[in-house]
């Protein structure tokens, strides 16, 4: 049996457009994830007790303006530095691309900005001279990849500034909390993660696996909210029980 031409052209021309309907929505979808905001998950404990294993964030582009870093997929282009550019404020909570790895997207607070001087001392960030203030806030459960925990003390830190956040100290004197004083240069960010002693930030260098001085180019966006949650240590569970996992009272809730 042979298809009579004017019903192949019909046939064609409905494929045509069902095809352009798709790319459409497709690029619909790629613009906004590049543009507007863009969903990302939290695979490590490095931000507790702020950001837990297993929340779901929303991250908005616009704040900090655009460059190859705002892209939501990695394509290896030059740097041509950002369009519509802002700073971020000192305790911002930014989702950035890894300078050892551009196709790792990670996330930390905004500790310094350009210009500023940071040191830590016995634990206690210093900026510019001046001490951020640390008020104890009780006890909290440190998270694991494997759905473990240990306890870790929980205190607000209040920077410079008056933006306060908490975080969480696992030792008494962790490896990292004494560090040279180091002026964060033009185009940079000093960040760190609230999970002090289990957070390679900037107090690490890239070649040792952490951050180093973060370049702003490398900005994705800033994380404004958390739109879900799921403790993974349910996986080990009868799968009848994973519905158990979901952290509802996390579900659409702002981030500090």
């Amino acid at each position: 049996m042979v298809t009579p031409p004017s019903t192949f052209a019909a046939n064609a021309r409905r494929w045509s457009v069902q095809l352009a309907q798709i790319a459409a929505i497709v690029g619909i979808v790629f613009i906004a994830k590049g543009a507007l905001a863009e969903p990302f998950y939290v695979p490590s404990a490095s931000m507790e007790p702020t950001l837990l294993i297993g929340d779901a964030l929303l991250a908005t582009k616009f704040p900090y303006g655009y460059s190859t870093a705002s892209l939501p997929i990695h394509v290896s282009l030059p740097e041509t530095g950002r369009v519509l550019a802002a700073t971020p404020k000192r305790g911002d909570v930014v989702v950035f691309r890894w300078p050892g790895d551009r196709s790792q997207v990670w996330v930390k607070r905004v500790i310094g900005l350009p210009g500023d001087r940071i040191e830590l001392r016995g634990g206690v960030v210093w900026i510019n001279g001046v001490a951020t203030t640390i008020k104890p806030d009780g006890l909290g459960a440190a998270e694991d990849d494997n759905g473990g925990s240990e306890p870790a003390r929980r205190y607000v830190e209040t920077l410079p500034d008056g933006v306060s956040h908490p975080i969480f100290k696992l030792f008494d004197n962790g490896r990292l909390d004494n560090t040279a004083e180091v002026t964060v240069p033009a185009d940079h960010l000093f960040v760190m993660g609230d999970n002090r002693d289990n957070s390679a930030d900037s107090r690490v260098p890239v070649r040792s696996g952490g951050v180093g001085l973060l370049p702003m180019d490398n900005l994705v966006g800033r994380v404004d909210a958390i739109v879900g949650s799921w403790d993974l240590g349910v996986r080990n569970q009868p799968v009848s029980n994973w519905l158990s996992g979901f952290r509802m009272a996390r579900f659409f809730t702002a981030v500090n």
